[in-house]
């Protein structure tokens, strides 16, 4: 649930560090086949945009050495992760935790932006219509990463509960949570 005086985490250093060294390509090509797995589950996500359906959005977890360039591609969304900037037509930044946060619902981002732990640059339009999108969508990542791994679903789910703990990150949508 939100609170106004609630400490952000940020994402742990050591995974902070292992994205200053791995090959982004990978990475990029495996959450470019996850977002389109997302895409056949969730089409309402990508219609919801309307006139932002081919819109560039740069998520920058100012916590990594990395930014998010997602490109939702009319249904058929591209995900680039870059150690720059990264270009796009609005950028929201934040810590992994806020992004994760309002992904899941778990966080109120009126709240996350007046407090300036998210802060939203270039076309505020289409930040509000993925931010509606992704509201309507009710999304959780965890869920959809432990589907996509068959039999293996319950000892996945099972090490996103415990990394969550761990972290302190929100990596499941709770169930008790707010609209952003």
């Amino acid at each position: 649930m939100s609170d106004p005086h609630i400490t952000i985490p940020h994402c742990p250093a050591p995974l902070a560090a292992a994205l200053r060294l791995v090959p982004l390509a990978p990475l990029s090509l495996s959450l470019t086949v996850f977002s389109r797995k997302i895409a056949r589950t969730s089409p309402g996500l990508f219609q919801r945009l309307g006139e932002y359906r081919q819109t560039d959005f740069v998520l920058d977890p100012v916590d990594l050495p990395i930014v998010l360039c997602l490109n939702p591609n009319d249904g058929r969304p591209k995900v680039t992760l870059t150690r720059g900037r990264g270009k796009g037509v609005a950028r929201i930044s934040g810590p992994l935790a806020a992004l994760l946060g309002l992904v899941h619902g778990a966080f109120d981002g009126d709240a996350l932006f007046f407090s300036r732990d998210l802060v939203v640059e270039g076309d505020t339009g289409a930040a509000l219509a993925l931010r509606n999108a992704v509201d309507d969508a009710e999304l959780d990542l965890a869920q959809e990463a432990a589907r996509l791994t068959g039999p293996f679903a319950r000892p996945v789910q099972q090490l996103i509960a415990l990394a969550e703990r761990q972290t302190g990150l929100c990596l499941t949508r709770p169930e008790d949570a707010v609209i952003w």
